[in-house]
This record gives structure tokens, C-alpha cells and sequence, in this order.
């Protein structure tokens, strides 16, 4: 398991999708580290505005939204 300490750089602003066919939401800011070492990052539901919690290493796997 590895820790760092700066977070990674994402694309705040940037619009994805969950899966192919998934809502869309907005990559907003990183958050914290967890313990196995992936981030926290909290995005935005682009329908309705809603803001939640999202893992990087899934934000990563989601394709852009078109």
C-alpha cells in the first residue's frame, strides 16, 4: 500500500459520466486519501445539482461525457 502525500492533479470542470449510458456529473476538487490509497473527489450531478463523493480510481475508469 502506498500513501502519498500531495494529492494527483485532476481536470476540475471536466464532465464525465457514470459508465456508458450513466448520469453525467463534474469533476469538482480532491478531498482526502483514503486508507488502501485511492482519493475521494467531490463532484456535482450535472441534472440536478446535487453534490456527493466519488472515488478517483472510478472517476478514472468513466468515460467523458459527450
Amino acid at each position: 500500500m502506498s500513501i502519498s502525500l500531495a494529492p494527483p492533479a485532476i481536470q476540475s470542470g471536466k464532465i464525465k459520466s457514470f459508465g456508458a449510458f450513466g448520469p453525467k456529473y463534474e469533476i469538482c476538487r480532491m478531498l482526502h486519501q483514503l486508507a488502501d490509497g485511492d482519493w475521494m473527489v467531490s463532484i456535482k450531478m450535472v441534472d440536478s445539482g446535487e453534490m456527493t463523493e466519488y472515488r478517483l480510481s472510478r472517476i478514472t475508469s468513466d468515460p467523458d461525457a459527450l
